[in-house]
């Protein structure tokens, strides 16, 4: 039989204009790019400045009112060494933030189309008037070091998500290994920048130490130099005050934090699954015991990006022509990717007079009294034909891939077949009306 081939359509990109464009430009996550595509930070990248201001400030107090009064005290080496230390390490800290927020924390690509159901037989022989409509599972079950995990699919993603992924509503992307997004750092944390993420709260953790240490050391001088009480070396140096109360209050939060992950990692958890599964009560497929959970962490290789952000976007292929007339559908879609053709308009095939009328095909007087809308002349087999193509959604045979909405354009051997029919028509029309002529003179 013949298949009406899809109408051709043009490529957008070939026609120069968006044919330039890179992935970061094209982007559908709600990240926000620098330098060309080279970083990559969540929506909130604002809140980043603010991390930075409440690393760098209270630092900056601390080296013009601490450790340069320090290094009049100690000898020439050991005061420099206070401040060179307090200016390296924040520098170091800055450096781990920035590897944390601007790198790809395990960004999982979209596909630009749903799965195909598995054990799903393309070529497969459909009854005629009926059409599948395949839903796609909405949760499978895989098996993890002997144990059952679920995976969910993602319907932004158009994913199965792979074990321990999750899809972060903030950035709008799946994430391999999610931890949680931080606001703090304007990203979300993953597989791929966690390690990063751990050792820089474990280092502003120091750094407040560090901070708060020195400030004490400084006020102790004042006592020992002055012979006064500790409340009056106190007043004396109001900005050493203020840093003890900040690194204070800063050490509980970030300390906190610290140990709140030293314990993940030790159990091979992530927040995430530490809110919602609660491993304490049930068994943990990703726990290898405290001295590989913490390998698995520092010691392994960080796996390479699965998104090249700098690269040109490459051309959808052509959707093929499909001969089934059903369309995989994803589980929360309300109707099928491929659309289904509707109504009365039916795109014939080659049809001779001796063609099988169950395969949906009709002889050549057939389609005429179709044409003329005289269903109530055909026979029964035919007439159920009819009706079942004119039924909503039901259509054997015949796919409407890659047809536009309400376009219901025809091929030239579907106008072809149609002029020949109407050439038909009027011949027996014609002939029909000089027969009847003759009788008439007869009588």
């Amino acid at each position: 039989m013949y298949v009406v081939p899809p109408p051709q359509r043009s490529d957008p990109r070939s026609a120069g204009g968006s044919g330039d464009l890179r992935v970061y430009q094209n982007w559908k996550g709600s990240n926000i790019f620098f330098l060309q595509g080279r970083f990559i930070f969540g929506p909130d990248v604002r809140s980043l400045g603010l991390t930075i201001f409440l690393i760098v400030a209270p630092v900056t107090v601390f080296c013009a009112f601490v450790a340069q009064k320090l290094m009049d005290d100690f000898s020439h080496h050991l005061g420099i060494s206070v401040m060179v230390v307090a200016v390296v390490f924040t520098v170091y800290v800055l450096l781990l933030l920035l590897l944390t927020s601007g790198r790809d924390p395990g960004i999982i690509p979209r596909n630009a189309h749903p799965p195909e159901p598995e054990g799903f037989d393309g070529g497969a022989d459909v009854g005629a008037g009926q059409t599948p409509q395949l839903r796609l599972p909405r949760i499978k079950d895989v098996e993890v070091n002997g144990i059952t995990v679920r995976i969910k699919y993602c319907d932004t993603c158009m994913l199965y998500r792979p074990p321990r992924c999750s899809h972060c509503s903030i950035c709008n992307n799946c994430v391999e290994r999610f931890d949680h997004h931080c606001p703090w750092v304007g990203q979300c944390i993953g597989m791929r920048n966690y390690r990063f993420f751990f050792m820089f709260v474990f280092s502003t953790t120091l750094l407040c130490i560090y901070v708060f240490a020195f400030c004490w050391v400084y006020i102790r001088r004042i006592m020992d130099s002055e012979e006064t009480t500790i409340w009056k070396a106190m007043i004396k140096t109001p900005a050493s005050i203020v840093l003890i109360v900040y690194t204070f209050i800063s050490m509980w939060f970030v300390g906190g934090l610290t140990a709140f992950h030293l314990y993940l990692i030790s159990t091979n958890q992530t927040t995430y699954e530490n809110f919602r599964f609660r491993y304490d009560r049930r068994a943990n497929p990703y726990d290898k015991g405290v001295v590989e959970n913490f390998k698995d962490i520092f010691c392994s290789s960080i796996p390479a990006s699965k998104n090249n952000f700098r690269a040109m976007v490459p051309r959808e292929p052509c959707l093929p022509a499909r001969s089934v007339g059903g369309g995989f559908m994803s589980p929360n879609m309300g109707k099928a990717v491929d659309d289904i053709e509707m109504g009365r308009k039916t795109v014939w095939g080659d049809i001779g007079p001796g063609a099988d009328l169950s395969e949906g095909q009709l002889t050549n007087n057939d389609r005429m009294n179709v044409k003329d809308g005289e269903l109530a002349e055909l026979s029964p087999d035919i007439r159920t034909t009819v009706e079942e193509g004119d039924r909503p959604g039901i259509h054997p045979r015949r796919s409407s891939w890659g047809r536009k909405s309400g376009s219901w354009d025809m091929s030239p051997e579907v106008l072809a077949l149609a002029a020949r029919v109407g050439e038909s028509n009027r011949a027996g029309g014609s002939t029909s009306s000089s027969n009847l002529t003759t009788e008439n003179r007869q009588t």
